[in-house]
This record gives structure tokens, sequence and C-alpha cells, in this order.
């Protein structure tokens, strides 16, 4: 089986950022996304998900790891320092390169 190696950029963050960054993966030109709501604990406490606006999502984007360190920098700079989130970047190895 052939593979190519791309980057899992990985978003744990606050719901109601959704709408933005969704707009700022399509600027960066991701051709597409993952986003799953999601539950846990950290620094800002527990978030359980019941109630839509204090909820948490997990946003997951495959691209190239350019991409992904341009959009991660971009989300440092902009929201780290407003919003609880966290984001991390690993790589895969995935079949069917032209979907990425």
């Amino acid at each position: 089986m052939q593979t190519e190696t791309r980057t899992l950029l990985t978003v744990i963050t606050e719901a109601n950022l959704e709408p933005t960054l969704l707009r700022t993966l399509t600027t960066e030109g991701l051709r597409g996304y993952t986003i799953t709501d999601a539950r846990g604990r950290g620094d800002h406490g527990e978030r359980n998900a019941s109630w839509s606006e204090s909820g948490n999502i997990r946003l997951e984007a495959i691209c190239s790891r350019e991409q992904a360190e341009r959009l991660l920098a971009h989300l440092q700079s902009r929201y780290y320092s407003d919003y609880a989130m966290i984001a991390f970047l690993q790589p895969v190895e995935i079949v069917r390169p032209e979907k990425f």
C-alpha cells in the first residue's frame, strides 16, 4: 500500500469560535475538516458540553506541515490569550493524497 505523510492539526477550543475558525480554514486553503463536540477538564475548569454555548469543540484537519504551522501560528497569536484553546500537530500516513 502506498502512503504519504501529512500533518494532523487538532484544535480543542470553545464552541463559540467555530464559525470564525471555519472561515480561517477556508482562507488558508484547507480542503476539509472534522468537528466534534468535546468534553473534559483543564486549566479553565470542566467543560461538559451540556450547554452548547459553554461547550468545546475538537477540530481536526489533515494538511501539509507548512499549512498546519501557518494556521497554528495564527491561532496562537490571535486566540490563545483570550480563549480556552489548545492545539497540537501529529504526522499521519494517508492514502488517497488527492483528498488533502
